[in-house]
């Protein structure tokens, strides 16, 4: 990776959460980096463009406004290129990864409701002629994957209440629309408010209810973090009894270092795995140190678990939460 700019780092790095909940929310970025509005998006839009952010906009917690699920291929080697483009024509498909693992294509699926996300996992199936892994979440102990870019690591933010009850029927789209991205304009909200034909304060303070509800996980600059430097990225999974996974998962999301941590449906018979994390690092040394602190935690001692890493990044993009957008 080139060296990234330090004012750049410190964009990304002060502002991958709580973006500013005013109409021109780049400006007041500015005044905290000492820079004019129109740097801020300058520097947002071409970071955008060599591909070290996604977007700016937010991340919907999972099955909350949609349905959503993590799903695996097993593909053979020289067909991995042609199924991974079936996966990613999905447009309800988000993340797509290979990893080193017999099942080796991993991706997330989000569609509007489950029905819709019941078909379109049997249209790659269909496509594919391979079977799927379809692990349902059951259970999130830390979702947000905001982490400090600089420093030494820390532990992540703890599992935030969720109130379900403030959806309306009118915030899919809204919803959908901040995970897509929010435009690189001085006025983002103004923007997105004439999308939406509505009005723009009224669009900030509802994002500001979904964000206060845990329904927005956050809002801010979503990074690439392969192409910021942190290329050893491994998911591990973790045969956990179902009476020991709340106690393990809990332990796992409060270890720095573990940058995700969530419960999983199992599928029996073939992946008996149901405690998951995630460990983003910038070397393998690093993501087996972290590794080897979580073996020790008293719930995870002598715990079978196998290490996926991640060798290759097919699809990256927000959930798509409505048909219509």
């Amino acid at each position: 990776m080139d060296r990234i700019d330090p004012i750049d780092l410190a964009l990304l790095d002060g502002f991958q959460r709580d973006l500013p909940l005013v109409p021109r929310p780049f400006a007041a970025i500015g005044d905290t980096l000492g820079l004019t509005e129109t740097e801020v998006i300058d520097r947002l839009a071409r970071l955008q463009g060599t591909g070290r952010i996604t977007r700016v906009g937010g991340t919907v917690r999972p099955n909350t406004a949609g349905a959503s699920t993590l799903a695996a291929l097993a593909v053979p080697e020289d067909r991995i290129e042609a199924v991974a483009a079936i996966v990613g024509a999905e447009p309800g498909v988000n993340h797509s990864y290979q990893r080193e693992a017999d099942w080796n294509l991993w991706f997330v699926a989000t569609a509007p409701d489950t029905a819709a996300l019941a078909a379109m996992l049997a249209r790659i199936e269909t496509a594919s002629g391979l079977p799927l892994l379809d692990l349902r979440l059951v259970r999130p102990f830390n979702i947000d994957l905001g982490f400090p870019l600089r420093g030494d690591r820390v532990a992540m933010p703890g599992k935030r209440r969720v109130e379900t009850a403030v959806l309306r029927a009118d915030d899919s789209p809204l919803l959908h629309a901040l995970s897509a991205g929010l435009h690189l304009t001085p006025r983002p909200y103004a923007a997105l408010a004439q999308r939406l034909g509505r009005d723009e304060i009224a669009v900030i303070a509802r994002i500001a209810v979904l964000l206060a509800a845990g329904i927005l996980t956050r809002l801010g600059v979503i990074v690439r973090h392969r192409a910021l430097g942190f290329t050893a990225n491994a998911m591990v999974v973790w045969d956990v009894p179902d009476t020991a996974t709340r106690a393990a998962g809990q332990a796992l999301a409060a270890l720095p270092g573990v940058t995700l941590a969530y419960e999983r449906r199992p599928v029996a018979g073939v992946w008996p795995y149901r405690l998951y994390c995630m460990i983003h690092a910038r070397s393998r040394a690093e993501a087996a140190e972290v590794l080897a602190r979580a073996r020790t935690l008293p719930d995870l001692v002598g715990v079978n678990h196998r290490v996926l890493f991640s060798t290759r990044c097919f699809k990256q993009s927000g959930a798509r939460l409505s048909e219509a957008a």
